[in-house]
């Protein structure tokens, strides 16, 4: 929160503040959550990957008491799910998928307007409100109606909307997706200052650089599955090579073949081909200066392991 916030509770970070245990959640046939489980702790960024349909965003509903599961247990902030989700609600904020601000109301009276969600007066809110609006760069914006609004400027409301509680935990579902450079940078460093006061932020995104910079620790799913758990660098040390040498262009059998041999790995994957290796410089001499052929050399990310876990097949 701003400076102007009174300071959040802390919570030990031996205790998590958010605990599942064989979550399943089903759509007929479909395990759309599939008997995972996770610890989420205090004061952290924690994130989920996925392809579409991975069960990320239905494991966040979850989380927030708007979804029920069929199966498995579910605590935030030592409190149960389903029993205590009011109680839960009051103390966690979200951000959803798609902006729902209210396009009848100003910037500064969509704010209020979702306080009186939680019961909390336009007096009690006033100081806060000022400073969400500086928080979120909105100040010079708050007489303005939403539809004024550019699709960055809506997407800092709806995170200064989320924060209007107070929360303890916030909950983010793709918070920039769609959103130009400048305000996904803008964005992150909002968030970073929000974890770094102690808010435990829950994330789901599909840019590898946003979970990089933000998550202190990282799932990744599919069909509904925790594949693996742990810090991006070591989800990268797990699963992929220390670097990457891609190859734009044709690339002969032969040439594909003594790369293979040289490498730990190399996929040819249409007109491109990916090495995976710990020593490229090897690889990089063997290739010189190759005509039509475009080389990059590159560190190992949490791109190259989101691929290597759940395919690069399109996903509808």
């Amino acid at each position: 929160m701003p400076t102007a916030e009174p300071s959040l509770p802390q919570h030990p970070a031996s205790r998590p503040v958010i605990t599942a245990r064989g979550l399943l959640k089903c759509f007929g046939e479909l395990r759309a959550v599939d008997e995972v489980s996770f610890d989420i702790p205090a004061g952290r960024c924690f994130g989920f990957l996925g392809p579409n349909g991975a069960g990320k965003t239905t494991t966040l509903k979850m989380l927030m008491g708007l979804s029920d599961f069929d199966a498995g247990e579910l605590s935030v902030l030592g409190h149960a799910l389903p029993a205590e989700a009011r109680v839960i609600r009051a103390r966690v904020g979200l951000v959803p998928q798609a902006d729902n601000l209210d396009p009848d109301f100003t910037v500064r009276e969509n704010l209020f307007m979702y306080a009186r969600f939680f019961g909390l007066s336009r007096a009690a809110v006033s100081e806060r409100v000022d400073a969400l609006l500086e928080f979120a760069n909105l100040t010079h914006k708050a007489d303005a109606r939403v539809d004024q609004l550019s699709g960055g400027m809506q997407r800092r409301l709806t995170i200064a909307r989320a924060l209007v509680n107070d929360p303890e935990i916030v909950i983010l579902d793709e918070p920039t997706s769609g959103l130009d450079p400048q305000v996904r940078h803008l964005i992150w460093g909002r968030l970073s200052e929000l974890r770094d006061r102690g808010v435990t932020l829950v994330l789901t995104t599909h840019y590898m650089e946003e979970a990089e910079r933000l998550c202190d620790e990282l799932v990744v799913m599919d069909h509904g599955r925790i594949l693996d758990q742990g810090t991006p660098a070591e989800l990268i040390a797990r699963h992929v090579e220390s670097d990457v040498i891609e190859l734009r262009g044709t690339v002969s059998e032969e040439v594909f073949a003594t790369l293979s041999s040289m490498a730990l790995r190399a996929e040819r994957h249409g007109t491109a081909v990916y090495v995976y290796t710990g020593a490229p410089a090897a690889i990089l001499d063997y290739l010189g200066q190759p005509d039509g052929l475009t080389v990059i050399h590159r560190r190992a990310g949490l791109e190259d392991v989101f691929l290597h876990l759940t395919g690069r097949e399109l996903r509808e």
